[in-house]
């Protein structure tokens, strides 16, 4: 665990801005001069539960290992097969990469064996590809884009194969063997990336469970099949000091226990899910991705006025919920990210 350090008391000066830094979905948000830097904020926002200041996706560093993103990843901006010889095309309307279907590696979960060739990551030259670091001032996340476990199943067997293949007696036992063996890989990736990117504060791993009304599988699946293997990486990332966080899509609210009960220290999830009422239920045991109160960015008055709500909600000290990538247009409003900050530092100092 982290020692996170007693807070200092608010000053006037902490509300110049010390740089710009540019927004994945583009555009600059401004940071301000913190006592603290957005880095040390974070981790005491997972490690201790009592930030200095609202968390947002800001405070972070996103990291991605070239080797990772060739052989395990879905591409960005091009076409490409990755090492398990799964051939994934890119949509630019849609600003990401699908797998055409159609084409399975194979339709049977016991044929795992045939056809998958788990990658040797020591042949990987890892200092040629830490050469870039994250920004110290920031916490660095690095991110298992596509994951080792539903989301590689659906990459390997196509979406209807994966799906039987869950519940389908004759196939689960296969399934395990092929979720263990990404398993085994991913700690290895997980001690790696330790090894070379110092600055990686978290991980996040992505793993998408359900649509926009409803989860893909039942409870009954997600703690059979998934839960084992997802607390045994969680273990190893927390075991190696460091967050370990989760994106998952779609409306899988019911599933949240099994985030929990993994360990999981925060998740990435979508406005079709009612975060308040979960916030409510399990927000001091895990660090949601919230959103503010919808308002007009062109309205000062009514962008401070949904940035005092948002902490007053979700700012408790011991149970911080963050902002996340689904907030990028209220961080837009300057009017909103200058309140948000001033209100929930003195909000965690305890003077309002």
């Amino acid at each position: 665990m982290k020692n996170i350090k007693r807070k200092p008391s608010f000053s006037e000066r902490e509300m110049i801005i010390r740089e710009n830094k540019p927004m994945r979905m583009g555009g600059e948000v401004g940071i301000f001069s913190a006592p603290v830097s957005y880095r040390e904020n974070m981790n005491a926002h997972f490690f201790g539960k009592e930030p200095y200041f609202a968390a947002s996706f800001i405070d972070t560093d996103g990291i991605m290992s070239k080797h990772y993103n060739d052989n395990l990843s879905r591409p960005f901006g091009h076409d490409a097969v990755d090492c398990f010889g799964v051939p994934w095309k890119w949509v630019e309307s849609a600003g990401g990469s699908i797998t055409p279907g159609g084409n399975p590696i194979f339709e049977d979960a016991n044929e795992w064996k045939d056809h998958v060739v788990i990658p040797d990551i020591d042949k990987w030259d890892w200092e040629e590809d830490s050469k870039v670091q994250p920004d110290p001032k920031y916490s660095g996340v690095f991110t298992f884009v596509n994951g080792f476990w539903f989301e590689r199943l659906i990459s390997l067997m196509d979406f209807d194969n994966a799906a039987i293949a869950l519940v389908d007696s004759e196939q689960q036992d296969a399934v395990r063997e092929l979720f263990g063996a990404m398993n085994d890989l991913a700690l290895k990736l997980v001690d790696k990336i330790c090894e070379y990117y110092p600055g990686v504060d978290g991980f996040c791993v992505h793993d998408d469970w359900g649509a926009q009304r409803a989860p893909f599988f039942s409870d009954e699946v997600a703690t059979e099949m998934f839960l084992p293997f997802m607390k045994e990486f969680v273990d190893h990332v927390h075991a190696k000091g460091r967050y370990c966080t989760i994106h998952s899509c779609g409306m899988i609210e019911d599933r949240v226990h099994i985030f929990v009960e993994a360990g999981l220290d925060g998740w990435e999830m979508m406005n079709c899910n009612d975060v308040r009422r979960l916030y409510d239920e399990f927000g001091e045991e895990l660090c949601f991705q919230a959103w503010p109160m919808a308002f007009d960015p062109a309205d000062d008055m009514a962008a401070k006025a949904s940035a005092r709500e948002f902490v007053d909600y979700f700012c408790k000290p011991g149970k911080p919920a963050m902002l996340g990538y689904n907030a990028g247009q209220a961080l837009g409003s300057e009017a909103f990210r200058t309140e948000l900050y001033e209100y929930s530092r003195k909000k965690y100092l305890g003077l309002c």
